[in-house]
């Protein structure tokens, strides 16, 4: 079986959407299965649905990665994203062509395209997901490091190198599970100018040029499929092999923390998905439902379902006495508290039932 690339994938008969060449609009600090089920499944609608043609730059934030992989894929790769929407089994697959390729920072060519791309034109949006331990500053790393061992210290390079060729500055969407993270990763960003004596001017292009946004990150991934029988099945449905293939719940949202006014520069409104993606001057109220609702209700019944006999979540919602309780808990007892539309806050708790009854999870 042929390996997933662009002549592979027109040999099967694929008929979905596809853009092949586009600019290179964003560098993304991170090529896990989170990150291309998530940021880059909305820069590929983007591209369908609003014209964007824009591609996104991965690089590898350690060592160890992907890069060699999506490369002999041409950035491609399958994604299914699979649940239950209003009561109904979702079971959708998509090709995603919105990455270009991948590169290893830590092999000295990729570390100078890395590079190439900073100070490019095209380049509009960076985004980073290295993990909760990905944002933090490390006094070790140093200027001349090719890379730096931490994150920031690779992103105050980019940005030094962008500054010094004369570019425009650049959005920075931060999507790491720590509180403030684009506030935490701008402060450890000025730390390394500070430390490696970078000009005033500079310090005042990260500051008042580029945009460092916060944002809040929603969709369960469980990444590859690892029923060696349904990798073969699919392989033979699809035509091809993907040892990429990815896996993500269909529901997901993604509140970005900025000035409204980035909603009109960003292509997902005008690609009609402000209902997933979105900026908001303050994104605390959504983490609150979030973490209110869908934590809050998981934590609500599981001690007492377990001792029922239940040990699958999934189990619970097709109980009418754990399911009752979970709703009137939501409906009566956290949704009323929270800072936020009250409808709003209704939906996103009706989709609680269907994320926890997730037949693939």
């Amino acid at each position: 079986m042929e390996t997933l690339n662009y002549q592979v994938l027109e040999k099967s008969g694929y008929d979905g959407y596809i853009l092949k060449n586009a600019p290179e609009k964003v560098l993304q600090f991170g090529e896990g299965n989170f990150l291309r089920a998530f940021v880059d499944y909305w820069f590929d609608l983007a591209n369908e649905k609003a014209d964007w043609n824009g591609k996104c730059v991965l690089v590898q934030p350690i060592a160890p990665g992907l890069a060699k992989m999506i490369n002999e894929q041409e950035g491609l790769y399958t994604l299914y994203l699979r649940g239950s929407e209003n009561g109904q089994k979702v079971d959708d697959k998509r090709v995603i062509s919105s990455v270009s390729r991948c590169l290893n920072p830590y092999e000295k060519a990729d570390y100078e395209k890395m590079m190439d791309v900073a100070a490019s034109d095209d380049l509009e949006i960076i985004v980073s997901n290295t993990t909760e331990a990905g944002i933090v500053y490390d006094p070790a790393c140093q200027q001349n490091d090719c890379p730096p061992s931490s994150f920031p210290a690779k992103l105050t390079q980019v940005l030094y190198h962008r500054y010094k060729a004369g570019k425009k500055g650049i959005i920075m969407l931060a999507c790491e599970l720590i509180d403030n993270n684009g506030k935490e990763l701008l402060k450890c960003v000025n730390q390394y100018i500070d430390q490696w004596g970078l000009e005033d001017g500079f310090k005042k292009y990260v500051n008042e040029d580029c945009t460092f946004c916060g944002s809040l990150v929603d969709r369960i991934v469980p990444g590859r499929i690892r029923d060696p029988k349904e990798v073969a099945e699919l392989e033979e449905k699809h035509g091809y092999a993907d040892p990429l293939l990815d896996v993500g719940e269909v529901f997901g949202v993604w509140v970005i923390e900025g000035d409204t006014k980035l909603n009109d520069i960003l292509p997902f409104r005008k690609a009609g998905l402000e209902d997933h993606v979105f900026v908001t001057p303050d994104m605390s109220p959504y983490k609150k439902r979030k973490v209110r609702i869908l934590n809050g209700a998981h934590t609500g019944f599981v001690l007492g379902a377990y001792l029922a006999g239940f040990d699958i979540v999934r189990d619970c919602m097709h109980d009418e006495t754990i399911l009752g309780y979970m709703n009137k808990m939501l409906l009566q007892e956290v949704v009323p508290i929270l800072p936020l539309d009250q409808d709003d806050c209704k939906k996103f708790a009706a989709a609680v039932e269907d994320r926890f009854n997730n037949p693939f999870v």
